[in-house]
């Protein structure tokens, strides 16, 4: 099973993101916009894993949940990656840099090590992909309307729990599954 750990967004903040998505969406088919139901902060992401091991990610998650308090998410920004350029591949929404958030994500991190999952070798830049770009053509709106927002906010909520989806690829995009909540304090 292909699985990762993120943050569920509460409903009204997917409707914030898919209104915004809908004011930069012109019928441009060089994006492939995020769904609603696929709208999460990434926490890790972990590749195809076996069953056995599953077992150990939820366990391991359990334990770094019951450990850590329930904090707050402010979503603010938009930007792309590479920044600034003009052919983007990520367009995103950015998340206020916030200690707990880095904490349970550094806890994370390193208690996955240590069942041998590979440290991430990038820095972490919490962000919500809103759209994945597919070729250059026609993206000066979209660069324009992200320009206009660097500042926005977005919405902001309790992050009470911590989540493994599966993710399943399928040809009209991937679809996410829960597999396992593990409440914070």
């Amino acid at each position: 099973m292909r699985i990762f750990v993120a943050i569920e967004l509460e409903k009204e903040i997917k409707e914030n993101l898919s209104a915004f998505i809908q004011e930069m969406d012109s019928g441009n088919r060089n994006i492939r916009w995020v769904k609603r139901q696929g709208m999460h902060l990434t926490l890790k992401f972990l590749g195809e894993t076996s069953e056995e091991k599953i077992a150990e990610v939820k366990s391991v998650l359990e334990v770094a949940a019951s450990e850590h308090p329930s904090f707050e998410l402010i979503l603010k920004g938009t930007g792309t990656f590479p920044p600034e350029a003009r052919t983007p591949r990520i367009i995103w929404i950015g998340i206020e840099e916030n200690a707990a958030l880095r904490a349970i994500h550094t806890r994370i991190e390193n208690d996955l090590h240590k069942i041998r999952f590979p440290k991430e070798q990038r820095k972490f830049h919490p962000h919500l992909s809103l759209g994945r770009v597919k070729g250059p053509g026609n993206l000066g709106p979209v660069i324009q309307t992200l320009g206009q927002n660097r500042k926005t906010g977005f919405g902001r909520m309790i992050v009470g729990k911590i989540t493994l989806f599966q993710s399943i690829l399928k040809p009209t995009g991937a679809e996410y599954a829960i597999l396992s909540e593990h409440n914070l304090q």
